[in-house]
């Protein structure tokens, strides 16, 4: 980091800072309570709100959201007159998936090549650190100069909508001048980026039925309507031979302009396996911030290890649907709905259930907050100009913020840039990253508030 001392106080706060965050990474804070106890989620907002109190936020509450999980809230008061912002992260995080894969526990933050592991380390406990650092370097160095509000999400992974139901009731709690969402994350390692567009996302569970039971595959396999073969043809409907996202109604060639994705460099970050092509048309800027993606996130069926020989009578598959900007997701959800009851072959019995859905966003990039910002990276990263980049994953938040507050400015910043494998095994942070958007977030409150 250049010499600055703002720069310099995040520089000596790191230390600390792995320390807090191997304490929230340690909690098994998973917002599904079917798989993971309630307890350490309730752990971890407990965790949350000591910090927030620990650095003088008054109000400081445990919000019972209407999904029945917690999020967090807290007030800073600043200077008289002074602007109001509003910091968001989240601490709830993604199952592990398999623990036995992951080089270290998924959840015992572990320093390995410069990187530190370990599961919501970049999504989004580490932007939970990130406001505090920030936060810490301006008491530091003259105060902090606005109205600081923090909302710490605990279903975000979910998508439950607990947080946004509860905003709308209570439409005053959340309202601030801009809104930092610390959820996004740099385009690559060193390249200071706002995410200016974020997908929309529908949940849909799709359950197919074609006998009374399952049957012998040798009694009945050939004339019998296989319910798991029924499925697999729907979820085919799907894609097109080239892999592209065919919903009946559903554009799917809206190009993107701004930053691009060079083809080779997202074969690498994704670890594409040698000579498995990509999928779909267009560049892949267009493939994953502009046009829908279907994925199939999970089958009932029997698995491979004990199987019968049996015609299935039942199957069932969870997808989900991303949608651009531009697109109501409610209207993806029929459309989406619609296809696979159009597409459910041999008079199959097909049934719909949405489980969740959130709306995309686009941010305006022309505010006072991004041109705040702008010059803020350009100190955090020294030689680095701020890029624009769209993000293919949802936050409902969003939406729910702007409709709520039509004049905040939202902004979204944060520590997801690709190799941090959010999601996946073995996720980690940059601490160097952690410590670049630290100062980037601490000067823009401070360029902000002169503004």
């Amino acid at each position: 980091m250049s010499s600055n001392p703002v720069a310099e106080t995040v520089a000596s706060l790191m230390p600390k800072a792995m320390v807090e965050l191997t304490e929230l990474v340690a909690f098994r804070s998973v917002a599904d309570f079917d798989q993971f106890p309630r307890s350490e989620s309730e752990g971890a907002a407990r965790w949350v709100a000591d910090a927030l109190a620990a650095e003088g936020f008054q109000d400081v509450a445990l919000l019972d959201t209407p999904d029945g999980t917690q999020s967090v809230y807290g007030y800073l008061p600043g200077p008289a007159g002074a602007k109001t912002v509003l910091l968001y992260a989240h601490y709830d995080v993604q199952p592990p998936l398999d623990e036995a894969a992951w080089t270290t526990p998924p959840f015992e933050l572990t320093e390995r090549d410069g990187r530190w592991y370990g599961r919501g380390s970049a999504d989004c406990k580490g932007g939970v650190i990130m406001h505090l650092l920030a936060l810490r370097a301006l008491k530091a160095n003259g105060g902090v100069p606005v109205h600081v509000k923090v909302i710490v999400e605990g279903s975000e992974e979910q998508g439950t909508g607990g947080l946004e139901r509860y905003a709308e009731e209570h439409p005053g709690l959340l309202e601030a001048d801009t809104i930092v969402i610390g959820d996004a994350g740099n385009f690559r390692v060193g390249l200071p980026t706002v995410t200016s567009t974020l997908r929309g996302m529908t949940l849909v569970r799709v359950s197919v039925d074609t006998l009374a039971g399952n049957l012998h595959s040798g009694q009945f396999g050939g004339a019998a309507p296989d319910a798991l073969a029924a499925l697999i043809r729907v979820l085919d409907s799907l894609r097109a031979e080239d892999g592209s996202t065919t919903v009946e109604g559903l554009a799917a060639d809206t190009a993107w302009e701004g930053l691009q994705y060079d083809e080779e460099q997202f074969r690498q970050d994704a670890k594409v396996l040698d000579g498995v092509e990509l999928i779909g048309s267009g560049t892949v800027a267009d493939r994953i911030w502009a046009r829908p993606a279907v994925t199939v996130l999970g089958i009932d069926c029997p698995p491979v290890v004990g199987a019968t020989p049996s015609v299935q009578a039942s199957a069932r598959a969870l997808i989900s649907l991303r949608v651009p900007p531009g697109v109501d997701a409610a209207a993806a959800t029929k459309l989406l709905q619609a296809h696979l009851e159009a597409h459910t072959p041999w008079g199959a019995r097909v049934s719909t259930e949405q489980i969740g859905q959130g709306q995309a966003f686009r941010a305006d990039t022309t505010s006072p907050a991004y041109q705040a910002m702008a010059a803020a990276m350009t100190v955090a990263y020294p030689g680095q100009e701020m890029q624009y980049a769209g993000q293919g994953g949802s936050i409902p938040l969003c939406n729910t913020l702007a409709a709520l507050y039509p004049r905040a400015e939202i902004l979204l910043i944060g520590l997801s840039e690709p190799e941090a494998q959010i999601h996946a095994v073995n996720e980690s942070v940059s601490p160097e990253e952690l410590e670049r958007l630290s100062v980037a977030e601490a000067l823009f409150l401070r360029t902000y508030a002169a503004s």
